[in-house]
């Protein structure tokens, strides 16, 4: 069986975000077009910003899936480390607040970037 690689930026148990890889498995379709089995969504979003865009710390409001349309993506986590996405590429993002937590920029979320020459487009697809 031939599977992806998801990505997923998630809030560990320390309240921190990580990223770690799981498989989606294409187990429908056929050999020439292989599909996952069909996964849910309420709605989606197309984001464009600009060269020179960048974020602040912050957490994901909802689950989502994220995929990079054009540009370049860079996710940067609490402990420094990132991650660059480029077109076609995507990971799913749950680093959501902790219940009963307060946000802290020093512990939570991650932030982003637009990285290279060309604006960053990107599609938000929700849970």
């Amino acid at each position: 069986m031939t599977a992806l690689k998801k990505v997923i930026l998630f809030t560990d148990t320390d309240g921190r975000a990580r990223f770690r890889d799981e498989w989606v498995a294409l187990s429908e379709g056929t050999p020439q077009s292989q599909l996952s089995p069909l996964l849910p969504s309420g709605g989606y979003q197309l984001r464009q910003s600009p060269v020179g865009f960048r974020s602040s710390f912050h957490c994901t409001g909802a689950t989502q899936w994220l995929f990079v349309l054009s540009g370049q993506m860079e996710i940067f986590l609490q402990d420094g480390s990132s991650r660059i996405f480029g077109p076609g590429e995507f990971f799913y993002s749950a680093d959501t607040l902790p219940e009963g937590a307060t946000f802290d920029a020093t512990v939570h979320g991650h932030w982003s970037r637009q990285v290279g020459p060309d604006p960053l487009v990107t599609l938000f697809v929700r849970d």
